[in-house]
């Protein structure tokens, strides 16, 4: 619930309000406006226990969320987060383009990568230095070495560096080293990594599970909320259904709703929904013309060198060529291309 408090309310009732919620088995979090502070209220609060604090003489109005995800939800936030990375904002309307390898492999292959990606103006890079493979004897990502190697691109060229995060123990080590940490669909309910995530000062994207619902992947984000990270985007990779003509299903009506429900910026990732490059165009395109608020996009400079889902990244002309197409289509649903 909210506690709308009336105006010029004392600290001393403040302070006797929260205790007395704490009192309770109760989280307070107190926003403090130019004319009055609310307090939003996290736990299992009843009709009854409403109703006790309703009487106390500072308060002025108590609302109620009934939706299961409080932090995320637009009751609790009224208007659209934006989350900053850099000198990019994600959330503000513009479409941002984030592209890259799969994985970092090797210096030369980064920076490579990272060159591509200037010469089309991409501000974000996205290569992942931990890799969860379904096989154990697949390419595993360089580790700590990819995480330097991605400072070094960002030290080099100044483009904005986003690794994929699979563990508690990487959280700091990796938080040091890049820009944004993102949580891939085997993990969106590895709960000790968000709980953790949730303590960083550090954007992060968190990927819908392949079979998670909606309401599930926006619980997920609630726990990186939840622990004091508001920096959260959502992003919608596919999900897995009976369909085999492509590696999975990417739910564009995912988009929609999850941006209709929460305040958090939404994008997706056409790349590991399609499994397969000639299909990630028109896929781009829906997100788009759903409301995505930006596009996670593997490219790699060669892409037939690749060690990790080389079928699914984009050739450099073919990267070129999907920037061109979006930008008139980004314009005609009111947005730009960043």
């Amino acid at each position: 619930m909210i506690i709308v408090l009336k105006p010029k309310t004392s600290k001393e009732e403040i302070d006797e309000l929260t205790s007395r919620l704490k009192e309770r088995g109760l989280k307070p979090v107190e926003f403090d406006g130019v004319e009055r502070t609310v307090i939003h209220v996290l736990g299992t609060a009843t009709d009854e226990t409403a109703n006790r604090f309703r009487s106390f003489n500072c308060v002025e109005n108590i609302v109620r969320i009934l939706k299961p995800f409080k932090l995320a939800s637009k009751e609790h936030h009224t208007q659209k987060t934006v989350v900053k990375i850099g000198n990019v904002s994600i959330g503000n309307g513009d479409v941002v383009m984030i592209a890259g390898p799969c994985s970092v492999e090797s210096e030369e292959q980064i920076m490579e990568a990272a060159e591509m990606l200037k010469k089309l103006n991409i501000r974000i890079m996205r290569a992942s230095a931990f890799k969860p493979r379904t096989s154990p004897y697949d390419f595993q990502g360089l580790g700590i070495t990819g995480l330097k190697l991605l400072k070094k691109v960002r030290e080099k060229t100044g483009i904005l560096v986003e690794t994929e995060i699979m563990d508690v123990r990487d959280v700091p080590i990796a938080a040091e080293y890049v820009d944004v940490l993102r949580v891939g669909a085997r993990n969106m309910q590895n709960f000790d990594l968000l709980k953790e995530l949730g303590k960083i000062n550090k954007p992060v994207i968190l990927k819908r599970g392949m079979s998670a619902t909606i309401n599930e992947c926006i619980m997920a984000a609630e726990y990186i909320l939840y622990h004091g990270n508001t920096d959260v985007i959502l992003c919608e990779r596919g999900i897995r259904t009976f369909e085999t003509a492509y590696r999975n299903t990417l739910d564009v009506g995912a988009i929609a709703i999850l941006k209709n429900l929460t305040h958090l910026p939404v994008i997706a990732d056409p790349s590991h929904a399609a499994g397969n490059r000639e299909l990630i165009a028109p896929l781009s395109k829906a997100a788009v013309a759903a409301g995505a608020d930006g596009l996670l996009i593997e490219a790699h400079p060669h892409p037939e060198k690749a060690l990790s889902d080389a079928a699914q990244s984009l050739y450099p002309e073919q990267l070129e060529k999907l920037m061109n197409e979006l930008k008139p289509l980004c314009e005609a649903v009111g947005k730009k291309l960043a």
